[in-house]
């Protein structure tokens, strides 16, 4: 479990433990309160743990809720056996709404994710569109867009070749792919290819340069990073071709 982000660690934990923990505290109280109002309890554990977690915990905690539910608050006590059909459907209503709900949370929690991703992609856009329309210096956005594509790409380094193409380096495609020779290469299940890959920058249709990607081991970056890397790869592209040849070498 040392590959998962620890968030997910301790969600996975707490699926374990929590529907026991309040299954316990319910037990006083099971003479007086309804099976419907206990497993509403416990559904409310589901979704805090699926929240804070992911699908995973989620789903271990609709099992365990249900399990707890059915040996503690259910008759005969202290048993996996239910006597009463009531009891029986209460228990797997709690199960199955468990799980949906549980579903429902972990994509929840994905989402805000990929909002935030989006809106440091977008800042990066944004950031270099204003920075080429605020400079006469194309080198200036060719460096920038050089940390960039660093940080986006989980780079171990990156650099700017001006002028013609030399070679057959791996490429990343403007549709996000990345190819060896004529060939896909599947980044998403290998990762980068272990060899500098070659991102060309394009202003207004018409070739300007290339980066050249240095990628760091173990390191997947997604369909969406790439895609923004080729967008700012082009935005680079657009500022060398507006500032005319030459200019770019000061």
């Amino acid at each position: 479990m040392t590959r998962y982000p620890l968030r997910d660690r301790i969600a996975v934990t707490a699926a374990l433990a929590a529907p026991l923990l309040v299954a316990l505290l319910l037990v006083p109280f099971r003479g007086s309160l309804s099976s419907t109002n206990m497993a509403l309890v416990l559904v409310v554990v589901v979704v805090a743990v699926a929240a804070a977690g992911n699908r995973v915990a989620g789903a271990l905690t609709a099992l365990s809720a249900a399990a707890w539910f059915d040996f503690f608050l259910t008759r005969p006590y202290q048993s996996f056996t239910i006597n009463r059909a009531d009891d029986v459907e209460t228990t797997v209503l709690l199960l199955a709404v468990g799980v949906a709900v549980s579903q429902l949370a972990a994509r929840a929690r994905r989402l805000e994710v990929l909002v935030v991703t989006d809106a440091e992609h977008l800042a990066r856009i944004h950031d270099t569109a204003e920075l080429a329309q605020s400079t006469t210096a194309a080198d200036t956005v060719v460096d920038h867009v050089k940390q960039q594509l660093t940080e986006l790409l989980q780079l171990r380094g990156c650099r700017f070749e001006y002028g013609s193409l030399l070679g057959h380096p791996p490429r990343l495609e403007q549709n996000g792919s990345v190819t060896v020779g004529r060939r896909r290469w599947d980044i998403d299940r290998r990762g980068w290819p272990q060899e500098e890959i070659e991102l060309r920058a394009i202003g207004n249709g018409r070739y300007q340069g290339r980066f050249m990607l240095t990628p760091s081991p173990g390191a997947h970056p997604s369909l969406q990073a790439r895609l923004v890397a080729v967008t700012l790869a082009d935005q680079a592209g657009t500022a060398l071709d507006t500032a005319g040849p030459g200019t770019s070498q000061e």
